[in-house]
């Protein structure tokens, strides 16, 4: 695995972490996966505060999978950048077109825990070229989920793969986390994805003009560190994480938009 591909065990490190702890999600699968395949992290991508952030972030994600599938059922799902994530089974959806995406050695490795269906499938695929539209039908409407990857597209190659979803599905709902310009000027020198070798990534701080370029409509921005799972945290923690990693401070470093195209 590329050190860009590695950093999927970083999410997947935290979800297993607080899966075990009974808090803010169960997921099973990544704690099985974890003590098999996770590798020893060092630095802040072992930090519990990023464990929890992990884990807030894909609950939000799976929240709002869930809400869009429920009102529009005549839908595919694609997971772009999906790592070894198990989204598909902790959000219970078994007869809608689901779509996991990753490079091939990231899909090689997650054939080793999961199985394709009727309805779910497995891609390797390059999304900075546009062959994945040939495995994809395309007179359908699209719910897209762009978890912790669009930091590592270059800005150019984000927006031709925002503009060709647009211009392939009749409908598009897309959910997706940014770096803030500035976090990803800081994260050459300070970031736990530094630990696994990566140190340039790109970051968006107008989501109106990111949606200008890119055919949608920007819908909202979605809190990152939500009120009810900051409660699910213990004693001094919770106070810790809400004045130190919650709020204005991860505001000024990371984002996460609602687009909508129709």
């Amino acid at each position: 695995m590329n050190n860009v591909n590695k950093t999927l065990y970083i999410p997947l490190y935290g979800k297993a972490y607080v899966s075990k702890k009974g808090i803010i999600l169960h997921d099973s699968i990544a704690e099985k996966i974890w003590s098999k395949e996770g590798f020893e992290l060092k630095g802040k991508s072992k930090s519990k505060w990023l464990a929890y952030y992990m884990a807030m972030r894909s609950a939000i994600y799976d929240e709002w999978v869930k809400q869009e599938i429920a009102y529009n059922s005549n839908t595919v799902v694609l997971h772009i950048g999906c790592g070894m994530d198990s989204r598909i089974k902790r959000v219970g959806i078994e007869d809608v077109h689901w779509y996991d995406i990753d490079f091939p050695d990231v899909i090689e490795e997650r054939l080793k825990y999961y199985s394709e269906t009727s309805f779910y499938h497995m891609l390797s695929a390059d999304m900075r070229t546009d062959k994945w539209k040939s495995s994809i039908e395309h007179n359908r409407n699209a719910i897209v989920i762009l978890e912790g990857v669009s930091m590592y597209f270059q800005p150019e190659e984000l927006i031709t793969l925002l503009s060709d979803i647009s211009q392939y599905f009749n409908s598009v709902k897309l959910l997706m986390d940014c770096y803030t310009e500035r976090a990803a000027k800081a994260s050459k020198y300070k970031n736990p994805i530094n630990d696994v070798g990566v140190t340039v990534v790109y970051g968006y701080d107008d989501p109106q003009e990111l949606a200008v370029k890119t055919g949608y409509k920007f819908e909202k921005e979605h809190c990152m560190t939500p009120q009810k799972y900051i409660d699910e945290l213990q004693g001094i923690e919770k106070n810790v994480y809400k004045n130190l990693f919650a709020g204005k401070i991860a505001k000024s470093l990371y984002r996460m938009y609602e687009f909508k195209k129709v």
